[in-house]
């Protein structure tokens, strides 16, 4: 994080410099990083950024109803987050901690079981990871952990087992934590485990390390209002996971590479949005989640047709946007590829100048703050 005393510059967006990581970097006191959600979902402010020619408004969230073109269909993110981190304490003194990677939906076809033991293998952080050499075993809870292969910055594949008695999808929920990302700095409380899902997460669709946090603003009651003016509603998922929050470690932005995520796509859906488009109806993604599945099925198929399966659809200044017209997000991390997709979505400068104006407005940042609406 910048210090406070670093001004906000943004710079034209010439061919070497949006391509050059610092300059996706910020300013933003560690005061406006929101620790807790809002007293009620939709209480939280709005910045409204206009998409084609970069004026800037100062809203609540409720008024996105009225910001929206006439007949969007909204698209969100379903998934929902799973209370995958598990920590123990060694015989030796020594705390471990298990962030499960893999989606729950795909550990659960892999899995297989005899003598009364379940097993799968997946991908997981682990830390200490300088603690957790191949070979090792580590038991967390009803569930033991297998160190099969290290990679770089803790992700780990291991063999997890547990008894058959109970799904590995019971034992998290019975003893699991939600996995508040590191800048909320304190542990998950019962609180989270309702506010840190979306009010529409299927329980079909359990596998997310973190929430589409756009979506965390949604009550049932503001659906319910979207319908009403006419707003059609669509849904799709991505199981958020490390390719997600990997940072960019490359000064060339173009040199990152993103990890694998899962994604589906309905039927219903794909046909919903295709009448749209064919329609002239704009098409809002709810979070950059939505956005990448959206983009990045359309970018492999042709079109957005109907898909499951593996997306590590990266976008960058420079990106042919097929589908989405109009983006609800949060505020993002400096120098993530979550900030250079908005980037390459409204323009780096534009961005960047509505980050200062949200700073400049006290707005809260990040997964609990408030949101940012790029409208058309």
């Amino acid at each position: 994080m910048l210090s406070e005393t670093k001004r906000f510059q943004s710079v034209p967006d010439s061919e070497g410099s949006i391509f050059s990581l610092h300059e996706y970097d910020y300013e933003l006191p560690e005061v406006l990083i929101a620790q807790h959600p809002t007293e009620n979902r939709d209480a939280s402010r709005l910045l409204a950024l206009d998409r084609a020619n970069g004026s800037i408004r100062v809203c609540q969230f409720p008024d996105i109803i009225d910001l929206l073109p006439s007949r969007s269909i909204i698209v969100v993110n379903n998934s929902r987050v799973v209370p995958g981190r598990l920590r123990n304490s060694d015989t030796d003194g020594g705390a471990k901690e298990l962030l499960l990677l893999t989606p729950l939906a795909l550990l659960q076809r892999k899995q297989t079981s005899q003598a009364h033991e379940t097993s799968v293998e997946a991908d997981v952080l682990l830390r200490p990871a300088r603690k957790c050499g191949h070979g090792q075993t580590f038991q967390f809870g009803k569930v033991q952990a297998k160190v099969l292969q290290k990679e770089a910055f803790g992700k780990t594949r291991v063999l997890l087992t547990w008894d058959s008695r109970w799904s590995l999808e019971e034992i998290l929920l019975e003893s699991g934590e939600i996995p508040l990302p590191p800048y909320i700095r304190r542990q998950a409380d019962h609180r989270d485990r309702d506010r840190y899902q979306t009010s529409y997460a299927s329980i079909h669709q359990t596998g997310s390390i973190a929430a589409p946090t756009a979506g965390l603003h949604l009550t049932p009651e503001l659906r319910q209002r979207l319908l009403q003016a006419g707003h059609e509603w669509a849904e799709v998922t991505l199981f958020v996971g490390y390719g997600t929050f990997s940072p960019i470690r490359e000064q060339d932005i173009r040199k990152h590479q993103m990890h694998a995520e899962y994604v589906k796509i309905s039927r219903d859906t794909a046909r919903s949005i295709r009448d749209a488009k064919q329609a002239g109806r704009a098409v809002i993604a709810v979070g950059t989640t939505s956005m990448r599945t959206l983009e990045g099925v359309a970018l492999k198929l042709g079109a957005v047709d109907p898909y499951e399966g593996l997306l590590d659809t990266y976008i960058y200044p420079g990106f042919d946007f097929r589908v989405v017209d109009g983006l609800i997000t949060n505020f993002h991390l400096p120098r993530s590829s979550l900030l250079v997709l908005v980037s390459a979505f409204a323009g780096r400068d534009q961005i960047l100048t509505a980050y200062r104006k949200a700073v400049d407005e006290r707005f809260r940042f990040f997964s609990y703050g408030d949101a940012m609406f790029i409208h058309p």
